[in-house]
């Protein structure tokens, strides 16, 4: 997720260039640690939306955990890939793929169990899913990297999103959190449409450049 606020694997800084005379290093393979969290993470979601429409507070702190769980691992295989040199093409494929699974299982499922306003979460989801598509729309002009306010916009959402699975919050707590996931989401996605077009104005990246 968590959905909108860590950067896919592909925000790191590139590998350095091979040194003349010596042939290139191997990329990182498909198998990896990184990638390893990343599936853990997708195969996770259909188990917590189980655990989820169950019903009974014992499966709600199931599903609590579970979803603790996916979201440490979305935080955990961004670094790992980073500071490891994991960075695979799959790793940014899928590591997004999979936040906005996790994110959007849960407010959709809250919201047909009638617990979370609907309105709620297509705001959400219609940020998230337009975030992704602006960033396929600047790919060949760069990457942009993630704000203070897009950190805070995952973290209030996984907060908010554990309040209302985890029975016992009091419904004004919930709200009020929610409330702020929300506003953080919708203002991030504003900034991040007007970086993405100044980004989006300038040439493709080695546009220019000497053959």
């Amino acid at each position: 997720m968590l959905p909108g606020g860590e950067p896919p694997h592909g925000a790191a800084r590139p590998a350095p260039p091979a040194r003349p005379g010596r042939p290139a290093l191997p990329g990182p393979g498909l198998v990896n640690a990184a990638n390893a969290l990343t599936v853990l993470r997708l195969v996770l979601v259909p188990v917590f939306v189980a655990c989820l429409l169950a019903g009974g507070t014992g499966w709600r702190v199931a599903a609590f955990a579970v979803f603790g769980v996916a979201s440490v691992t979305d935080l955990l295989d961004g670094r790992l890939a980073r500071s490891r040199g994991l960075i695979t093409d799959f790793g940014k494929i899928a590591d997004p793929i999979a936040d906005k699974a996790l994110t959007g299982a849960a407010l959709v499922t809250l919201s047909a169990l009638g617990e979370l306003a609907w309105w709620v979460t297509a705001v959400i989801l219609a940020r998230e899913i337009s975030v992704t598509l602006l960033r396929f729309w600047v790919i060949r002009r760069g990457v942009i990297a993630a704000s203070r306010g897009g950190k805070l916009k995952t973290l209030l959402q996984v907060v908010a999103i554990a309040l209302y699975i985890l029975p016992g919050p009091p419904e004004v707590v919930r709200e009020v959190v929610m409330a702020a996931a929300v506003a953080v989401t919708v203002v991030t996605g504003i900034d991040y449409a007007v970086r993405a077009v100044r980004l989006r104005r300038r040439p493709p990246t080695g546009a220019g450049a000497a053959p």
